[in-house]
């Protein structure tokens, strides 16, 4: 059953190429890291602080493919985590239907800040993750 997710805290480590976000689930107290890239951090610490780009970036140039095409990102979904390595997908609805879009977990939250749509995450992989 998933579960949903709120962003709680993005750790820019300017001394690393390791940066860190935090997921907590929106019901209860369960949360855990997941280690991304800077690109991403950046992104998602940008469009948290609602900080405008003069050109779109390529999380902002995905948003706007999608809903070009007639699609509309309905939340993303943090679906496997396997030798330590997040998995993740983007859950968009096109003429009626449900289209999973194999995605980096870093890059699926960063386009679910920018287009303020829920992340969802398997029950399984916060149990093992929160421990």
């Amino acid at each position: 059953m998933p579960v949903q997710m709120d962003l709680m805290r993005i750790i820019i480590n300017e001394n690393s190429d390791q940066h860190i976000i935090f997921l907590k689930e929106v019901d209860g107290e369960r949360m855990f890291p997941i280690v991304i890239g800077i690109f991403e951090a950046t992104s998602i610490d940008r469009r948290v602080k609602n900080q405008p780009t003069v050109r779109p970036l390529t999380h902002d140039l995905l948003a706007s493919t999608i809903e070009s095409l007639g699609g509309e990102l309905q939340d993303i979904y943090i679906s496997e985590l396997r030798n330590h390595t997040y998995f993740a997908k983007l859950r968009i609805r096109h003429d009626g239907d449900l289209i999973e879009v194999d995605s980096r977990p870093s890059d699926a939250i960063a386009l679910a800040v920018a287009v303020d749509v829920p992340i969802y995450v398997a029950e399984d992989i916060i149990d093992e993750a929160s421990q």
